[in-house]
């Protein structure tokens, strides 16, 4: 076995941020632990908290850190204050757009899964999601959130531009991945109305013949925001621009019946950046019940970007045991809930020392993280 030394930069960021990262942190070094690699932790301000240490929400020395970085992993960014201000000039979400365009992270991955046993906390009927398990490739350096933008007292105006390798990078990525699954590619547009939506379509169109293996469709955006709710089996790997990607994955999101359960990836050609897609949701602060298993689930993306397969099959495994056995916070388990650090131990443990060792349930509530 390959023992890795991998050096992993921590953006807790705001809100439930710094309580989920832990967990995910905690996952990552027991998968050390069994596996005999070494990770090492580094942690860094971004967002809100930087804009109130330093002023800015992307500190350059968080940015330099990043680029020497193996991985990064991101928790969550975001804070009421700036939200409810729309005059503020300096928001916790630049600092995240500018880490996406400097560190050229121009694909964001959202696997969405419905987890048979969690079928009954989805809004959507059991037989409509059952079984639905879907790759949302989401484009993340272009389109409307990074075109050129404009205020006159009477109007406002934000530009949507792509260029062909833009288009073409995320493109192959999708392809790759659709030909590793179940050979379905669906590509998500708006190419009756917009132009960069027709671009899309004719680059999209000149690459597949390179994948005969992968069955294409178009669908416009309208369209599949609709058949996301009504038949979300039909998708395997979906592929999108800036803005579709952003609405759509965060719709397919009620289909595993959490944001909690959702982890994300963002890749380019620099260095990767692993974060689950729930917000920071303020409300939650401090008080134990944020949900961890996205952030974990995107430690275990991680350790399959560094080709640890079976590291990160230990990681799923082990979630898959905390959903069957309900260990679980309150928004999943709302009868005998867990904690934030309660689930984290537990799946750790199950990490360290397998599945088939499940705790006591008197060991989960004291804090397995005294037994780990």
């Amino acid at each position: 076995m390959d023992i890795l030394n991998k050096k992993i930069i921590v953006l807790p960021g705001d809100g439930i941020g710094p309580e989920v990262c832990e967990e995910a942190i905690k996952v990552l070094e027991a998968v050390a632990d069994r596996f005999g690699h070494r990770f090492t932790f580094e942690k860094h301000l971004m967002g809100a908290c930087a804009i109130d240490s330093t002023g800015s929400p992307l500190p350059e020395e968080t940015l330099e850190a990043c680029y020497y970085a193996d991985a990064v992993l991101l928790g969550a960014i975001g804070d009421p204050k700036y939200d409810n201000n729309p005059a503020a000039k300096v928001r916790p979400e630049q600092g995240l757009l500018q880490l996406r365009k400097s560190l050229g992270l121009y694909a964001n991955i959202r696997p969405v899964t419905a987890y048979d046993v969690l079928l009954d906390h989805s809004p959507l009927k059991n037989d409509r999601i059952a079984g639905a398990d879907m790759l949302i490739f989401r484009e993340l350096t272009g389109g409307i959130y990074f075109g050129e933008k404009g205020r006159t007292a009477a109007e406002a105006y934000d530009h949507c531009t792509y260029n062909r390798e833009e288009i073409t990078r995320i493109a192959h990525l999708a392809f790759q991945a659709a030909g590793n699954r179940r050979n379905k590619l669906t590509l998500v547009d708006k190419a009756n109305v917009l132009e960069t939506s027709r671009l899309w379509r004719e680059v999209v169109q000149g690459i597949a013949p390179e994948y005969p293996s992968v069955a294409v469709d178009y669908l416009f955006v309208d369209n599949a925001a609709m058949q996301l709710i009504l038949n979300p089996r039909q998708f395997d790997v979906m592929l999108t621009e800036n803005m579709f990607g952003d609405i759509l994955s965060d719709e397919a999101s009620v289909i595993a019946g959490s944001l909690g359960l959702l982890p994300s990836a963002s890749v380019g050609n620099i260095v990767s950046l692993f974060e689950p897609i729930h917000g920071s949701y303020p409300q939650a602060k401090g008080k134990g019940i944020a949900n961890p298993i996205a952030a974990i689930l995107s430690g275990a993306m991680m350790l399959e970007h560094f080709g640890l397969q079976a590291e990160a099959d230990a990681v799923k495994e082990a979630v898959q045991n905390a959903l069957r056995n309900e260990v679980l916070t309150p928004e999943l388990n709302a009868v005998s809930p867990y904690t934030t650090e309660q689930v984290g131990s537990f799946i750790a443990y199950c990490v360290l020392e397998g599945v088939g060792s499940v705790p006591q349930k008197e060991n989960i509530e004291v804090g397995l993280s005294t037994i780990i």
